[in-house]
């Protein structure tokens, strides 16, 4: 397969896309823009019930003094596990050779393990068999991950990427908000909450790849020889390119800021809030339910909208503008009214950010004609993960150092979130 390269007026690459049979059209597309937002949802729901929830509770319950440093200790491990997963996942899932394609196996066995390991987590009594079992589910999970992204990538033409990454969008901070509520709810039977998660992540999963089967992929991808070497240079060759690794800063400090209020989320409601510890898993809930609503409008609208005039970065950047200001109102109003205007607008802001950008994402890969969609869209999901090791530490140090005082968290989400803001405006081959 070749791409044509093109120039615009102000001499800018300009990428001509291809045609591909195995875009989908009709009732296929609709199926997969249903199936993708379902199967995002619960990864997200469970992803959020568990680390904003369930292993906080989990923590706090071991050793209720030094649970924030835990906390931090058991995210730092597992986010390492997580980074290192994700790319080779994703390298390796470009390179599969089977009946069922490239992404199936990937996203079938993943799902299954981690589903397994997830439930698994239910019955760890120590912070050392917790961490093991939950690192377990996490590498299998995030096996699968890079697979579903590059369904985007994959299946849908450039024009309609927007739209496809707002339904992703829409499904993934729905489940943002929906993971602490059901968690919040279930947080005083850990067996039957850890059940829920990973039954529905298996389920939904394994019925997704069976709704939308993927062509053979026997004949599809490269057949050269493996290359250790090459393989490893490969995950650092996408980040020489200008527009990918601007996108990469973007979302790893935006991120930066955004995770350490989403990873300590009811401790703050504890301690900063001053609720007690049954009222605060009712909250989460709520707050949840807040965001949900905004979530999906500002997702799906702005998905709508971003194709509709085939422009990605303003929308992204007043997203992450939103995002700033969700992370300012709860500095001056310390109280749950000022939590209810943070989740409004933190589920317009990252609703917007998380299907915008993955449109964005998708248009910042390196064109070339090995077909490395997977590789470097897991590359593009480190600056998620590093910031998941980075973050809950760094979080750690400031409380320890400013006396557990909240306050500081969100000033330096205000910071980082601010800041990454600004990265889009150099990306130059995406409007």
């Amino acid at each position: 397969m070749t791409i044509q390269v093109a120039s615009d007026a102000a001499g800018e690459p300009v990428v001509e896309e291809p045609a591909n049979g195995a875009h989908v059209h009709g009732a296929a597309r609709s199926k997969l823009l249903f199936s993708l937002m379902i199967s995002n949802f619960v990864l997200l729901a469970l992803y959020c019930g568990v680390l904003g929830v369930l292993l906080p509770n989990q923590i706090a319950a071991l050793d209720p003094d030094n649970k924030t440093a835990n906390l931090a200790i058991l995210f730092a491990i597992t986010s390492v596990f997580s980074t290192l997963t994700t790319p080779i996942a994703g390298a390796f899932s470009d390179r599969t050779r089977s009946r069922w394609g490239r992404r199936t196996p990937w996203i079938a066995a993943g799902a299954l393990i981690g589903a397994a390991a997830l439930f698994g987590v239910s019955f760890m009594t120590t912070f050392v068999s917790i961490t093991v079992i939950w690192v377990i589910a996490s590498i299998a999970l995030n096996s699968m991950q890079p697979a579903l992204t590059t369904v985007v990538a994959d299946r849908f033409s450039i024009s309609s990427r927007g739209i496809a990454g707002g339904f992703v969008g829409a499904g993934m901070t729905a489940g943002v908000a929906a993971g602490p509520f059901i968690g919040g709810r279930l947080a005083d039977n850990m067996v039957l909450a850890y059940g829920v998660f990973a039954a529905a992540i298996a389920v939904t999963c394994i019925a997704f790849v069976i709704f939308n089967r993927e062509k053979p992929s026997l004949e599809e991808v490269r057949k050269e020889e493996f290359h250790i070497g090459e393989f490893l240079h490969g995950f650092w060759e996408p980040l020489k390119s200008h527009d990918f690794a601007w996108a990469f800063a973007g979302r790893f400090v935006i991120y930066m800021g955004y995770q350490g209020i989403a990873t300590y989320l009811l401790y703050i409601l504890m301690d900063y809030i001053k609720l007690s510890n049954a009222d605060a898993n009712i909250m989460i809930g709520n707050l949840a339910s807040v965001t949900f609503v905004f979530v999906v409008i500002a997702s799906l609208g702005g998905g709508y909208l971003s194709d509709y005039l085939q422009r990605r970065k303003p929308f992204v950047f007043l997203a992450s503008i939103f995002m700033t200001a969700a992370m300012v109102v709860p500095l001056f109003m310390p109280t749950m009214q000022g939590m209810y205007i943070y989740a409004a607008l933190i589920g317009i802001g990252y609703g917007a950010f998380m299907s915008i950008d993955l449109a964005l994402m998708t248009q910042v890969l390196p064109k070339t004609e090995r077909g490395d969609n997977g590789k470097d869209l897991g590359v593009l999901t480190t600056a998620v993960n590093i910031p998941q090791i980075i973050s809950p530490p760094m979080a750690a140090i400031l409380l320890s150092a400013f006396n557990h005082n909240y306050q500081v968290l969100f000033i330096a989400a205000v910071i980082f979130v601010g800041l990454g803001s600004f990265c889009v405006l150099p990306i130059r081959s995406v409007k």
